[in-house]
């Protein structure tokens, strides 16, 4: 096991002259601003000596652009208070940052929780954006412990809190969740992923590796719970959970990321499960599902083994076209990545180079995004423990659960894409290091570059500006939004291609929110293109599977491609 003292060493070589240090210190890759940029936000888990299984969990994040002006805002779900307030105490709620930075200036934003009126109070988890309605803005989903909340957009900076009228405000503790289109008419059904069938009263102790009191593993509680899927219609949403066959399996649902995983022309969804084996629902196309996770090959590691899934992402690393699958996990268990071959997926976990750092952390959110703009992915990791460090060997010792957060650069050979830990930390030249939970990712100033938003439990906030060091001054990228229907409402799901080289070779990238842990991303299709000056072959794979060409588009710009204005394949 790795020791806070060996990792600060790893950080911090011996003493040397202050050129020698500068000049053998890792790069920044990002800076922490969220000080500077107005997101004084501060989770609060509420935990307490009970040990009281949601207070180790929650932490979500959603980047959206609530007021239509083109940029991302912030919106941050608290916990707060579990369980009943004492007297004369108010509880905590979520806060919506609007994004007021000018072009070219330094991030800024203004707290507009209360004009916005999305301010929820109860114990909070995580959210889900999208536009179900299609009425040009973009909506905002909210899951709890206890009642979900959806907040409609007005289509003026505010939202009408319609959670009774649409019938969305299920009582059990949910966790991520996800709109999409699942049955093709063109409106975004929604999924809703929950954890146990949780209660105070069904508490019990615990203790950790070292005999301590702490946390439990989810199946000391012996109560998974079935997911939930609503469908919109004329009538607005309809409780679909058991017409479409989401109420046939059972988990300790946590992450949660939508694709065409058998590319047949529909949006198949990913559950990852913790301590309990991950749900692959393969859609019909009229959002009737099945879960093949077993039969597929995603529902155990290679060791035929259920582990402690918590972020996940539909990702396709190898550039084949097809949806691959990564997913964080449990310390002692690698994150574990699911090679997609046609539909079927194999462990290759151990080919990513990350396996060995992965297993003496806990994973969270995460993502994989082309931070260094040179047409390779990379990835970074949140971490946090669900059990306590041993004294001595903590990284915080105001924090047993705290752990430095994984930056891996990505290098390509060929198809086959390998990892290295860049950082520990992934910002700054010190270590960052907190009981991180949600991560979303997502272009906050317009640069063309990906930031990423970290919540920390029982901490403030972490907002990470990418300045990540280029190769040369030539470094470009480009960004599509998928759009479609009168309104150009944003579509989920969407895959767009562009091409790598004359030989036919591709890269891939989705423009789905749905990812990471308990978090929603950025929209768009982000491309890192070295020091090309256009992406050539732009294609959009749409979700009913019809392809689209799109020609050539400039690079440094973000390109709106609407479904049937291109040319069909």
């Amino acid at each position: 096991m790795i020791t806070s003292a060996s990792l600060l060493a790893l950080l911090a070589p011996a003493a040397a002259p202050a050129a020698a240090q500068d000049a053998a210190a890792p790069p920044v890759w990002f800076r922490e601003v969220s000080a500077e940029a107005g997101v004084d936000f501060v989770h609060q888990a509420d935990r307490t000596d009970r040990h009281r299984f949601p207070e180790i969990m929650g932490g979500g994040v959603a980047l959206l652009d609530h007021d239509g002006d083109g940029d991302l805002d912030i919106y941050l779900v608290q916990g707060g208070i579990l369980g009943d307030a004492p007297e004369g105490v108010e509880r905590p709620g979520n806060r919506l940052f609007r994004n007021d930075t000018e072009e070219g200036g330094p991030l800024r934003f203004t707290d507009v929780t209360e004009e916005a009126g999305v301010g929820n109070s109860a114990y909070g988890m995580g959210a889900a954006c999208g536009d179900f309605d299609r009425d040009g803005d973009t909506d905002l989903f909210v899951t709890n412990v206890g009642p979900n909340v959806m907040y409609v957009n007005n289509g003026d900076g505010t939202f009408t809190d319609k959670t009774a009228k649409l019938k969305v405000g299920d009582p059990r503790w949910a966790t991520s969740a996800a709109m999409f289109d699942a049955n093709g008419d063109g409106k975004l059904d929604l999924y809703v992923v929950n954890n146990l069938g949780w209660s105070d009263a069904i508490e019990i102790e615990c203790f950790n590796y070292y005999g301590e009191p702490d946390y439990c593993s989810p199946n000391n509680y012996n109560a998974p719970s079935a997911d939930l899927f609503y469908t919109f219609g004329r009538l607005g949403f309809t409780d679909a959970t058991l017409r479409t066959g989401i109420d046939a399996a059972f988990g300790n649902g946590l992450g949660l990321a939508v694709g065409d995983s058998d590319l047949d022309g529909d949006l198949d969804v990913y559950v990852a499960n913790d301590a309990t084996t991950n749900l692959l629902w393969v859609n019909d196309g009229r959002a009737v599902f099945e879960d093949r996770g077993i039969r597929a090959g995603c529902g155990l590691n290679g060791n035929g083994t259920p582990e402690a899934g918590m972020g996940v992402q539909f990702v396709d690393l190898d550039e084949d076209g097809d949806l691959d699958l990564y997913m964080t996990h449990l310390r002692r268990e690698t994150n574990t990545f699911y090679r997609n071959r046609n539909g079927k997926f194999s462990d290759m976990s151990n080919t990513t180079g990350t396996a060995g750092v992965s297993m003496k952390f806990t994973g969270f959110g995460m993502g994989f995004q082309d931070f260094d703009l040179d047409g390779t992915l990379d990835l970074y990791v949140a971490n946090g423990a669900v059990q306590a460090w041993k004294e001595g060997e903590r990284f915080d010792q105001g924090d047993a659960y705290a752990e430095p957060n994984h930056l891996f650069r990505g290098t390509r050979k060929g198809k086959r894409v390998t990892f290295k830990l860049t950082q520990p930390a992934g910002a700054t030249p010190d270590p960052l290091i907190g009981t991180s939970r949600g991560a979303a990712f997502g272009d906050l100033e317009g640069d063309g570059d990906m930031d990423i938003v970290v919540v920390d439990l029982d901490a403030g906030v972490k907002v990470l500006e990418n300045v990540a060091p280029r190769e040369g001054e030539a470094a470009s990228w480009v960004g599509f939004q998928a759009v479609s229907g009168k309104k150009a409402a944003i579509v989920h799901g969407a895959t767009v291609s562009i091409a790598r080289d004359d030989e036919g070779k591709r890269q891939y990238r989705q423009a789905n929110p749905a990812y990471s842990y308990l978090s929603s991303n950025d929209p768009r299709a982000h491309f890192g293109l070295g020091g090309a000056a256009i992406a050539a072959d732009v294609q959009v794979r749409w979700p009913d599977g019809t392809v689209e060409q799109f020609g050539d588009r400039p690079a440094g710009q973000y390109h709106v491609l609407a479904k049937g204005e291109g040319q069909k394949q």
